[in-house]
């Protein structure tokens, strides 16, 4: 059965083979990596049309002002770190910084994680020069593994899937038990953390929803089952408090693997159904299009049937959400066309180098139908650059009419080398950054959607965050850096630094709710002193 949805003119999952792959990583032994794609494209997917579709929608509403989007977790996965304790503690991070928004703005949170998949990154240049035991220099592949460990090798691609759906499994095993339940928010403990003042404010927002649902408890407002009943390991409903949604994401950087996870899968029904629904009203109402006289109510069922059976799509099944990165957005490129016919809904990061008319056209391109919940544009300029181009590219959007999700990067733009050599950034470059994007969007009302931010949740055996970025209330200076620096890639909020940025950004939507001053302007002048 042939899809128009799948095959798009001239595109196919395999169509990008055609183009110049930026980033490229060139195999010693093609057909090992041949076979391992097979094998690939041969193992289950790791998520569902229906997942997907959800997030599709729940993105349409954080394009309509209806939501906010965090979009958050590590710069990098890597195997090593697939523990238990690990994922826990990000995904506690990520709940904790949601619950924080929550409760300051007053709208529902989108949750996509960086994880379960974001084992690859771009490199600025694809070698680079090592000296070996005798003195002498070789030139090795870029990759941030042990020099010994750097050729490439196709069985990494299998570890990969295999890791990410570990991963993922815990996850929903976490979220599926209470992990995320707010029945009790007493019982979300903070006490490693060492701010006392980040432990307060977080415990005044627990006891304050606590205290809420003892009085919707009292007077008996319990919809949708609020109490949850019996515990949920007694057979009980988890009930709307027990439950969240918290999406998978990665960037889309190696295509052979992508491409082997991209299936053909019918769309949802709820789905043909909606867009049936809207593609007749609009025919019927324009009179462009109508009904003869020999289409009868049978035959008119019958084609329906048919078109319902025939709505297959791409869906790459590896992730709910993939970016394309500002190394890989090239209109003429690989990353490009491979994006433009899968159904996910994409990121794509726009940086200093991203001509406006290269924006527009980009968006044309993997945008043509111009979908809701579809595109979310991430912006990364840097602190001191983005006065010169996020209003340009806001208008020059906003002048094409497509549909976007705007949100803010602040890390990638802000990245600096401390005098011992290790990559880092300052909370309050972050901050500012973030500070301007909201200001530069009111300014042309537009509006920020989201952040994307990258941060842990992990701690060393004594129970301390790591030490990757300055700054903060606990003030992280230079020389304590290399204390807990883990990162093998870029530097990492810690946990305490994120709670920092998540009521930062939280009072600035509390007091816009309100109508009073004092939101992030003024969240700028606290963190730089």
């Amino acid at each position: 059965m042939t899809s128009i949805n799948f095959l798009q003119g001239d595109w196919s999952p395999s169509s990008w083979r055609s183009k110049t792959v930026a980033q490229p990583v060139t195999y010693p032994d093609e057909g090992h990596l041949r076979r391992v794609c097979d094998k690939l494209g041969r193992l289950p997917p790791l998520v569902s049309p229906g997942e997907i579709e959800r997030l599709r929608h729940q993105l349409a509403q954080v394009q309509n002002g209806q939501a906010f989007l965090l979009h958050a977790g590590d710069c990098a996965e890597s195997f090593e770190a697939c523990t238990a304790e690990n994922i826990s503690n990000k995904i506690g991070l990520i709940l904790s910084f949601s619950l924080i928004l929550i409760w300051g703005a007053r709208m529902p949170v989108v949750r996509v994680g960086r994880i379960a998949g974001q084992y690859a990154k771009p490199r600025s240049s694809p070698t680079e020069k090592v000296k070996n035991a005798d003195g002498s220099a070789r030139e090795v592949p870029s990759f941030r593994l042990s020099v010994d460990e750097r050729n490439p090798d196709p069985e990494r691609l299998l570890s990969a899937y295999f890791y990410s759906t570990t991963t993922l499994n815990y996850v929903r095993s976490l979220l599926a038990s209470g992990f995320s339940s707010l029945n009790n928010p007493r019982e979300w403990s903070l006490s490693h953390v060492r701010s006392p003042a980040l432990r307060e404010e977080f415990e005044n927002i627990s006891n304050g929803l606590a205290d809420a649902l003892d009085f919707c408890r009292t007077i008996g407002a319990e919809p949708g089952g609020l109490s949850g009943g019996a515990a949920y390991e007694n057979g009980g409903a988890r009930g709307v408090l027990g439950e969240v949604d918290l999406y998978t994401s990665h960037e889309g950087l190696m295509l052979e693997y992508e491409a082997a996870l991209t299936r053909l899968l019918p769309i949802p029904r709820s789905q043909t159904a909606t867009s049936t629904s809207q593609a007749s009203n609009k025919t019927t109402t324009s009179g462009t299009e109508v009904l003869s006289g020999s289409d009868t109510p049978t035959r008119t069922a019958s084609k329906l049937q048919e078109t319902n059976a025939s709505q297959l799509s791409a869906y790459n099944t590896s992730a709910h959400f993939l970016w394309v990165g500002d190394r890989t957005r090239q209109l003429t490129g690989a990353h490009v066309e491979y994006f433009r016919g899968i159904r996910n809904p994409i990121g794509i990061k726009v940086g200093p180098s991203m001509k406006t008319e290269e924006l527009v056209e980009l968006l044309s391109v993997v945008n043509p139908g111009r979908e809701d919940g579809r595109v979310t544009l991430i912006t990364r300029y840097g602190a001191e650059k983005i006065d010169t181009h996020l209003a340009t590219h806001i208008e020059a959007v906003q002048k094409s009419k497509h549909p976007v999700i705007w949100v803010c990067d602040p890390m990638h733009g802000n990245t600096l080398t401390s005098a011992n050599g290790l990559k880092t950034r300052h909370f309050s470059t972050i901050v500012s950054e973030l500070t301007s994007c909201l200001r530069i969007h009111a300014a042309c009302n537009s509006r920020l959607g989201g952040v994307s931010l990258e941060f842990t949740g992990e701690l060393n055996e004594e129970g301390f965050s790591v030490t990757e970025c300055l700054g903060g209330s606990m003030e992280l200076a230079e020389e304590e850096l290399s204390l807990r620096y883990q990162s093998f890639c870029d530097p990492r909020l810690n946990f305490e630094q994120s709670l920092d940025l998540a009521f930062l950004v939280s009072n600035h939507y509390k007091n816009e709710r309100r109508g009073s001053k004092g939101g992030m302007m003024s969240a700028l002048a606290e963190a730089r002193t």
